[in-house]
């Protein structure tokens, strides 16, 4: 059997040390539990255009502390205001581009020597999570979660890991329908649990070509020679006033289907774009086209890709997405080949994996 593993850069990496598992929560006195809510927002809000001109993180901290009398409340929405100004920030033309803030939430960051997390505390029974929320002014507000079962078992030993100071945990009270609760889980311990290692294959690479309407796989052998591709659609997806939720179900769809679909054929590892080293997206002429780019949530699909090639025992390359899409070498695969741009950039991405993959041994 083998061992699966994430090859990557840095910066991808720390994008994939966590897995949120989600679940309903009933508090006790939801009351104080909004009002924390409420000051964590306003602090997200404030903090946009402090931040944008150049204010420190350490600066706002005292700046905000009237507003959420608690330190680490307080660094995880002041860290979560600097990611929406940095996603919100066109390098080109130093300004900042548009700030709305639907969201109504809180967070705390966690922390291995506060036994896993300070402001959020939990305690696993037979059929659900007790959860303990510290209150800024005043004491814990108790409430019960339910996850599905099959998570138990994980958190139960996330709790004695976070117990004996090993493990941290992220969490995230958030009000969109009803009280949810968020848990941030190390990648390795979930893994152990929900993992499903299969037998080696053949040293196969398949690359992967995510598309707002289309996922395009390539695999190649060790020689670079294509073995198979094959495209999955789901063209409906960018219509005007299709269904999030839909449309992203349905691509989560095409990815375990193409998975299941390499796993039969002897690939060990699977190719994609190395999302995080684009610091923004590229937007063209074409009003129907910059639809489907805002539309389209690539990083959270590329996230789920990873997680479920891990789970399923597939070890995951992360590559340089530069050249992939427009390059000389792009427009010779098309001709050569006679690919359509799609499989062409798939093509390319199992070559730099297994490139990567041969740099390394």
């Amino acid at each position: 059997m083998m061992r699966n593993r994430i090859i990557c850069s840095r910066e991808a990496l720390e994008n994939f040390q966590f897995v949120t598992i989600n679940g309903k929560v009933i508090f006790e006195d939801k009351d104080k539990i909004v009002r924390i809510a409420r000051a964590y927002s306003q602090v997200v809000k404030s903090a946009i255009r402090p931040l944008f001109d150049g204010k420190s993180i350490d600066e706002l901290t005292k700046e905000f502390y009237n507003i959420l009398p608690n330190y680490i409340y307080l660094e995880t929405a002041l860290k979560q205001a600097k990611t929406i100004v940095d996603g919100l920030l066109d390098r080109e033309k130093d300004k900042i581009l548009h700030a709305k803030i639907k969201r109504f939430w809180f967070g705390s960051r966690g922390n291995k020597s506060d036994k896993g997390n300070r402001n959020v505390k939990f305690h696993v029974f037979q059929d659900h999570v007790e959860v303990r929320v510290k209150d800024p002014w005043g004491k814990w507000v108790h409430g019960k979660a339910y996850f599905g079962k099959e998570y138990l078992p994980l958190l139960h030993e996330l709790e004695e890991l976070a117990e004996r100071k090993e493990e941290g945990y992220g969490a995230v009270v958030s009000f969109k329908h009803y009280p949810m609760i968020h848990l941030q889980i190390p990648l390795w311990l979930y893994l152990k649990h929900f993992s499903s290692p299969k037998p080696n294959g053949y040293g196969l690479v398949a690359g992967f070509d995510l598309n707002s309407d289309r996922l395009n796989v390539v695999v190649v052998n060790k020689d670079g020679k294509v073995v198979t591709k094959k495209t999955w659609w789901y063209s409906d997806v960018t219509r005007p006033g299709f269904p999030k939720g839909k449309a992203m179900a349905l691509r989560l769809n095409a990815l375990s289907q193409a998975l299941n679909f390499l796993s039969r054929v002897g690939v060990d590892y699977v190719a994609f774009e190395d999302l995080f080293l684009v610091k923004k997206r590229r937007f063209t002429r074409s009003k129907s086209g910059n639809r489907k780019v805002s539309r389209f949530a690539k990083k959270q699909l590329l996230t789920h890709g990873v997680v479920k090639a891990l789970r399923l025992g597939f070890n995951v390359v992360l590559v340089n997405p530069k050249g992939t899409t427009n390059s000389e070498d792009h427009d010779r695969i098309m001709r050569e080949k006679g690919f359509d741009r799609h499989t062409a950039s798939a093509y390319l991405i199992a070559l730099k994996g297994l490139g990567m993959l041969n740099d390394i041994k």
